[in-house]
């Protein structure tokens, strides 16, 4: 067996530039992964081949990829997704399922493979992640929490019974008693990979700190090996080897007390699988597929897709309805869950080497991926615009109520006081002496980076609706905002503008984003003020809807009837508001 340098080369190639182009256009890399495959690869074209060593190379990807997604699952957010998230995840998955089963052996497939199927129509994946939410301007509604709860969900339940299909799959025919002992393996193998994961992992890391044996080749070195022997374990129990790397990931995370180097050894692993090896997974994935089935299965291809799409926005909203939020909700949050990703390809991959499926139905089920995904934008912005006409878009802040200062100056300490009367406040800053400063005022400030995620959880980024980018550094300011807006969902944002700079101007406003003021502002003038006590607090009642300031006045934080927060380029002027003011002293 030898690896061709050129033709991985060439892989990976494909694999990159066709990921950004669908980046690009707000759908998933692995879509043009798998699109690269398909029309480079013998499907088509034929300029890409596959091996023996590069199959091997993508065995160890999808391994590594699903210890990654482990890694990034934080169980406490299962435990804390909202009812209407579980329903959701629940009636996308069991009703596209049996509609997959049915359709299956109606055209004459095995129970197997059409039990096969009905889990790979019912893996849900939010495709486009924050894109298309950001887009739709939908980050702060009740449908966004719900799809990004129904989602996660979703694909942890599918894995699970991944696991079983595997089992029985392999057995072949299976009596009472096989059944039985089929259970019983899968049972032993959960116990086992839970007294490990909570009993041995965290105790044995400890007495490795303490030994002082913890370096970053050690930790990520030692990641691979845990990742490895809980997928060899899951191997010998009968279960897949992803299952047991997915399952690996979910305890390491727990097992590495230390946010920062648990954030740390999960980039690592990311950079390794989805930057390298899972690519080849998915462009070699597109070599498997067969436009026959145009020719021989065009009726159960039509089938599969439509069935698929019916099943889990229909599904979705019939289980959605005890939440009692409405039908046309459930609807649309089941438009935007349609789409199927990564562990949908896999688990096809798997079917296929397996035996579980053929080509046939394995081409169906990755055309049935692509178009599903290839929705979820349409669709969802229908949706979206359907509840607006019809006033039904409720904007939500589950668990989002808080604000977070990103920079904590005597001017934002200041406003955060102030804010902080009515709402739970925090600030983060790189400058200790600040953070003290706050603390000393009542204020719960951390000392760190905001440009580091581990720093941003600590200082309750996961509890935040607004976040308020208040450093002396424009660049920043921009570059915080946008990665709290993408990772985190935060709905409201707001930004300091020290000049104008028409770049970051652009930048702002294609987020979203307010700005802070109304306009730029000099903060460090107005910090050495405050600094040299050389200015006064003043608040006005607003009458008229008029505002009215010169520039020794600076207008910081708006005292609503229900809530007070930042003044920016967007408040809308009621009577009644309070303004306070910064004031220059004569």
């Amino acid at each position: 067996m030898e690896l061709s340098i050129l033709n991985l080369l060439l892989v990976l190639l494909a694999a990159w530039l066709s990921g950004q182009l669908f980046n690009k256009m707000g759908y998933p890399s692995v879509l043009g992964e798998l699109m690269a495959g398909i029309i480079l690869g013998p499907p088509l074209l034929g300029l890409l081949q596959g091996s023996e060593a590069l199959a091997i190379l993508a065995e160890v990807g999808v391994l590594l990829m699903m210890l990654y997604i482990g890694m990034e699952i934080d169980p406490k957010e299962l435990r804390k997704a909202s009812l209407g998230g579980f329903l959701a995840a629940i009636g996308g998955f069991v009703v596209p399922f049996f509609l997959g089963y049915w359709v299956v052996t109606y055209f004459g497939g095995t129970g197997i493979a059409g039990v096969f199927v009905g889990m790979a129509m019912g893996v849900t994946s939010l495709a486009t992640k924050s894109r298309i939410l950001v887009d739709l301007k939908i980050l702060d509604t009740r449908i966004a929490h719900v799809m990004m709860a129904g989602a996660l969900i979703a694909d942890t339940i599918s894995l699970i019974i991944f696991a079983g299909i595997i089992s029985f799959a392999a057995a072949g025919s299976l009596d009472i008693v096989g059944i039985l002992i089929i259970a019983g393996e899968v049972l032993l193998y959960f116990a086992v990979a839970w007294f490990l994961g909570l009993k041995v992992f965290p105790p044995f890391y400890k007495w490795l700190k303490k030994k002082e044996l913890t370096g970053r080749t050690f930790n990520i070195t030692l990641v691979l090996l845990i990742a490895l022997l809980f997928a060899e374990l899951a191997h010998v129990a009968g279960l897949h080897g992803i299952l047991g790397a997915f399952i690996a990931g979910l305890f390491l995370r727990e097992a590495i007390a230390e946010r920062k180097l648990s954030h740390e050894l999960t980039g690592l692993v990311k950079d390794v699988s989805l930057g390298f090896l899972a690519p080849i997974f998915f462009v070699t994935a597109g070599f498997q597929v067969s436009f026959e089935v145009f020719q021989t299965d065009l009726v159960l291809l039509i089938s599969v897709i439509l069935l698929a799409t019916v099943g889990k926005i229909i599904g979705t909203a019939l289980f959605y309805a005890p939440s009692r939020n409405g039908w046309r909700e459930g609807i649309t949050i089941g438009a935007g869950m349609n789409g199927r990703g990564a562990v949908e390809i896999v688990i096809a991959g798997i079917g296929l080497q397996a035996g579980i499926i053929d080509q046939q139905i394995f081409s169906i089920l990755v055309f049935m991926a692509i178009i599903t995904t290839a929705t979820v934008p349409i669709f969802l912005k229908w949706g979206v615009e359907w509840l607006n006409k019809r006033n039904e878009l409720v904007r939500s802040t589950i668990g989002k109520e808080g604000y977070l200062f990103v920079g904590a100056g005597p001017v934002a300490r200041i406003a955060a006081k102030i804010i902080a009367e009515r709402h739970k406040v925090r600030m983060i800053d790189t400058n200790e002496s600040n953070c003290k400063s706050a603390k000393e005022l009542g204020i719960n400030a951390f000392n760190g980076d905001a440009i580091e995620d581990v720093d941003l959880k600590d200082a309750g980024i996961e509890d935040a609706g607004n976040v308020i980018s208040f450093t002396l550094n424009p660049e920043v300011n921009v570059l915080v905002t946008k990665k709290v807006q993408e990772d985190y969902l935060i709905p409201n944002l707001n930004v300091l503008m020290l000049s104008n700079n028409k770049g970051l101007t652009k930048q702002i406003e294609k987020m979203n984003a307010n700005i802070l003021f109304g306009k730029p502002v000099d903060l460090y003038n107005w910090n050495q003020r405050v600094i040299n006590n050389e200015f006064e607090i003043e608040e006005i009642e607003l009458q008229n809807n008029q505002l009215m300031f010169d520039d020794n006045t600076l207008p910081l934080v708006v005292k609503g009837k229900k809530s007070n927060f930042v003044f920016t380029n967007n408040y809308q002027p009621k009577n009644g508001d309070k303004i306070v003011l910064l004031k220059i002293k004569d």
